[in-house]
């Protein structure tokens, strides 16, 4: 046996994360899980009001937490956001870049510019300006961890979604070309690919459909059957952000309940 096993359960004590798109879905959610690790907490999100909400009912349950309101497809917004982190907690450890917006399904010809350009920002661009202004943090503290969410779309195509697919499959070549480029400064970096998750991102793409029935579908082609938890996505970027993942890097992780298979 080439190690020595502890009894510890996984923890990010002293540690500083930065979640974007914390104010709902898998960014509150591993928000509150993180908190509960012992880790100091960042939100950013576009959405005032609610980033308000969850990070004082944070602070509530004995977490330390701040919202930082942010525009991820923006380089000034983002760069703030990097700065207030760092000028408030000292320091920056965790970086999950998880904001993201769907798009309602159509066909090539009909998606306008704007809708291309704008999935594109938010899901890919924003991951690389975050990235950019937190390195230099996590290099002069001699490591840090950069989470990507990535998407099963991105790794399974499905017809009528050009911009999405495309923004999360580059998304996952991001995330490997940012592993290779960092390793040698300890940075580990990963994506996570969610087969489809309840959250308000999810339902925004059954609008003017029977919920249910779109989750019976979804549901029917996930060989666990069903869709994935917030709580699912959360635990695994847990497991990223710690010492226990400490050997992996460049990996996309699918939580998908099989569906890549």
């Amino acid at each position: 046996m080439s190690g020595v096993f502890r009894r510890t359960k996984v923890r990010l004590e002293n540690r500083v994360a930065l979640i974007t798109g914390g104010a709902s879905g898998i960014g509150e959610e591993t928000a509150h899980l993180f908190a509960t690790k012992e880790a100091r907490v960042a939100i950013a999100d576009v959405d005032r009001r609610r980033g308000d909400d969850v990070s004082e009912k944070i602070r509530k349950e004995g977490g330390d937490c701040i919202f930082v309101e942010t525009d991820v497809s923006k380089s000034a917004d983002v760069k703030r956001m990097i700065d207030v982190t760092t000028g408030h907690f000292g320091r920056l450890d965790i970086l999950f870049n998880n904001a993201g917006i769907a798009m309602i399904p159509a066909a090539l010809e009909e998606i306008e510019d704007g809708i291309w350009d704008k999935v594109l920002e938010v899901n890919l661009k924003s991951m690389f300006l975050s990235a950019k202004y937190a390195v230099p943090f996590m290099k002069r503290q001699g490591g840090g961890v950069i989470i990507n969410t990535a998407s099963m779309g991105g790794v399974r195509i499905r017809p009528r979604t050009i911009p999405y697919v495309v923004s999360k499959g580059a998304a996952i070549t991001l995330t490997q070309a940012l592993a290779l480029e960092l390793a040698p400064y300890h940075i580990r970096v990963n994506s996570i690919s969610p087969v489809a998750v309840d959250t308000p991102l999810f339902r925004e793409i059954t609008v003017g459909k029977d919920f249910a029935e779109t989750e019976k579908a979804f549901a029917a082609t996930i060989p666990l059957g069903r869709l994935a938890r917030t709580s699912d996505i959360a635990y695994a970027a847990l497991f990223l952000a710690s010492d226990e993942s400490s050997m992996i890097t460049g990996m996309n992780l699918q939580v998908d309940g099989g569906r890549g298979i």
